[in-house]
């Protein structure tokens, strides 16, 4: 399952201090959006509005054509820190959306398993947070996002913390549960490399308006002239 989730003269922020305005963005079911942009161009405040945590200042904010009013299991947000709870293991944690959403305690362990499971965590979750690798955590956050079966997954710098390695495996992992899942994808870097890899597109914000938007070019060895075009749009 996935959704479309679309902009239209889109303005975010305070009355008179928009961080965003006239925001046309469409995105297709199904699709990784990447956004770019510098520190402070309102990728962050994007997505929190697409996650219901803002509401608009202007324009419309729709979710499979329908106004977007608040928070939706429908939409998981998964932030760069890991959120989790400390005093819940990693199996608790993931099974956090299903016992909101009403499952009973009975049907929870079973799912949150298979997902541990699935994002190379099979054997973890009896430890807490604070035993776990930072890695690992954001491989609990994700497991978590996914348990609760969302249309559309909203992603903020998830990998930002992580070191190279760890950050490279958390982006394949991503690519091939969105291959299997085939829910809907924005997903917030300020790393071109990173937009490039993971994206179908890439939309680029800057001074509170899109600059930019394209299409990730397939095969990879078309992407060099993008990636030149890219940096320099951000510097």
């Amino acid at each position: 399952m996935s959704l479309r989730l679309t902009a239209r003269g889109l303005s975010l922020g305070h009355p008179g201090h928009p961080v965003i305005e006239g925001l046309d963005l469409d995105v297709a079911p199904g699709e990784l959006l990447t956004v770019l942009g510098a520190s402070g161009c309102g990728k962050s405040t994007l997505l929190r509005a697409l996650a219901g945590l803002l509401p608009p200042t202007g324009g419309e904010l729709l979710a499979d054509g329908e106004p977007l009013r608040g928070p939706s299991a429908e939409r998981a947000l998964v932030f760069q820190e890991d959120g989790l709870l400390p005093w819940r293991t990693a199996r608790r944690n993931v099974e956090l959306p299903l016992a909101i959403a009403g499952s009973p305690r009975s049907e929870r362990r079973a799912p949150a398993l298979g997902w541990l499971e699935r994002v190379g965590l099979a054997g973890h979750g009896d430890r807490l947070p604070r035993q776990l690798s930072g890695g690992q955590r954001q491989r609990v956050q994700l497991a978590r996002a996914l348990a609760g079966s969302p249309k559309a997954l909203l992603m903020d710098e998830p990998f930002g913390a992580l070191d190279a390695q760890n950050r490279q495996a958390m982006q394949q992992l991503l690519l091939t549960v969105r291959e299997k899942e085939g829910c809907t994808v924005v997903f917030v870097t300020h790393d071109v490399d990173e937009a490039l890899l993971l994206g179908d597109r890439v939309a680029v914000l800057g001074e509170g308006r899109l600059l930019a938007l394209h299409e990730v070019p397939r095969p990879d060895a078309a992407r060099p002239e993008l990636r030149d075009h890219l940096l320099a749009s951000l510097s």
